[in-house]
């Protein structure tokens, strides 16, 4: 097994350390849309991620948007410190997936339909809250680190899968002792992310009671089902991803007709 302080490490490989990333959001945390895109500009991998991003098709705009004071104020500051915390994250994607049979493009679509779908959820719900939005990051960054940990341990992983067709979950657990969503929880704590946020998207695994707590048992769920959704999509699925989450439909059941409504057939339209 895994020691504590491996895992640790893996973890610690995470958190934000360009000196750019930090103005960028530090700005946002202070609802300065206007100086946080001024810090961008001193990045230039930065600016071209975010202009990459905000015209792929996935965003609907029909011009391009090159100035990054524009970027920013379309993408508004929830939105922003969520794609920022996303390019945070592709600083660490591996260049060559070994475990998962994914490739930067895949993981990095995966990111944006998890996150617009977040996006459209929270708006439906009325929530505002940059801290919020930026939860939907925490799957894709435990996903960067499960790849790690199972590189660490890569013949015994291969035994497994290949002689007794163990899913990925379960050996996580074997490795390490956590599944996919402690590590979320973990990478939370070391972000600094508010204790309201690890609570919600570690509750999305739905692998324990139902939270007491009104906004946080609402929004895990409207997760839980979005994150099975994007999970059980043939990228995602082959990639062995859909392992790391059994799908609750009591926990679900009386959201799923909205979700719905909301996010697939929208989708399929």
């Amino acid at each position: 097994m895994l020691t504590t302080d491996e895992i640790q490490a893996y973890i610690h490989s995470i958190p934000p350390s360009p000196q750019v990333l930090q103005k960028v959001l530090h700005h946002l945390n202070d609802g300065e849309l206007h100086k946080a895109a001024s810090a961008a500009e001193e990045d230039p991998a930065l600016k071209l991620y975010l202009q990459d991003i905000v015209n792929k098709p996935i965003y609907g705009f029909k011009n391009a948007i090159k100035e990054l004071p524009q970027i920013f104020g379309v993408l508004g500051l929830a939105q922003a410190e969520q794609i920022i915390y996303n390019y945070m994250i592709s600083l660490l994607t591996p260049k060559q997936w070994q475990l998962f049979k994914l490739d930067q493009r895949s993981f990095h679509d995966l990111q944006d339909a998890l996150g617009l779908s977040w996006k459209k959820i929270l708006e439906h719900k009325g929530i505002d809250d940059k801290s919020i939005y930026s939860a939907i990051t925490l799957l894709p960054a435990s996903i960067i680190v499960c790849e790690a940990l199972f590189n660490a341990k890569e013949e015994e992983v291969n035994l497994l899968r290949s002689v007794k067709q163990i899913d990925y979950n379960t050996i996580l657990k074997r490795l390490s002792g956590m599944n996919l969503f402690d590590l979320c929880l973990e990478i939370a704590k070391v972000w600094e992310m508010p204790e309201v946020i690890g609570k919600i998207v570690y509750a999305a695994g739905a692998s324990g009671p139902t939270p007491t707590d009104p906004l946080i048992a609402d929004l895990s769920a409207w997760m839980h089902l979005l994150f099975f959704y994007q999970l059980s999509q043939p990228t995602a699925s082959q990639a062995g991803l859909n392992d790391f989450l059994e799908f609750n439909i009591d926990y679900v059941q009386d959201i799923y007709e909205e979700f719905s409504e909301l996010i697939m057939d929208e989708e399929a339209s």
